[in-house]
């Protein structure tokens, strides 16, 4: 009876809220390890224009790093007993290295190439209303490529079919897509107002709700584009 009592406690609501803090500290560690040697060049860099393609290479090691976290949270082990989040995320790390740094390295390229652009209208002549659609695009491109981090992190296809995929649910799950880009918003205006560190310190929780706002998209290729 008492070992009966004790599992019904380690299952109670404040187990798992505790089990939950406890992966995401050490997710945010993880991540913060995985993606350090960028993070810390980064953090030494100017703001400056000049600097762009240099924040975009220090960016890298970052996309593995969130697509083992956003494996790790999604096969979180219901069962409060069994907290071994590391081995998740080394699983996580080694089975989606690839197929990360194809998603994420034509982002940062993209990115960059808006964001030069953006940084230069002035100097190049162009009237300061094509400023609104630049960022249209960059911000579109980075929530697809959101989507296709969350997709080649949790299934397996050939990176067109991610790509396919993350433009479709784009528009197919609209909440999601509107979650995402809050999220996006408010990184960008954090990290204006305050640092990079900052950003980074909340780096697991800010997957963790990544995570959440995709969950309809996920279901939706498991139901529909999986065996």
């Amino acid at each position: 009876m008492s070992t009966a009592a004790g599992h019904q406690v380690g299952d109670g609501p404040l187990s798992r809220a505790a089990a939950l803090v406890y992966t995401l500290l050490v997710v945010e560690l993880l991540l913060l390890v995985g993606a350090a040697p960028g993070l810390v060049a980064l953090v030494a860099l100017d703001r400056h224009v000049s600097n762009l393609p240099l924040v975009a290479l220090c960016a890298v090691p970052l996309g593995p790093a969130l697509s083992a976290a956003v494996y790790t949270l999604h096969h979180q082990h219901p069962d409060t007993t069994d907290l071994h989040p590391w081995r998740r995320f080394r699983r996580g790390y080694r089975a989606n290295l690839g197929g990360a740094l194809l998603v994420c390295v034509p982002l940062l390229l993209w990115l960059t190439v808006i964001a030069v652009n953006l940084a230069h209208l002035p100097v190049a002549g162009v009237p300061g209303w094509w400023a609104v659609p630049l960022a249209l695009v960059g911000v579109s491109v980075t929530l697809v490529g959101a989507n296709a981090l969350v997709i080649t992190s949790l299934f397996t296809f050939r990176r067109r079919d991610v790509v396919r995929l993350a433009g479709y649910f784009l528009v197919r799950c609209p909440g999601g897509t509107l979650t995402n880009a809050c999220l996006l918003a408010g990184t960008v205006g954090l990290t204006v107002l305050t640092s990079e560190a900052v950003v980074a310190a909340l780096g697991s929780v800010l997957v963790l709700a990544v995570l959440r706002g995709s969950a309809p998209m996920v279901a939706a290729i498991r139901k529909e584009f999986t065996c």
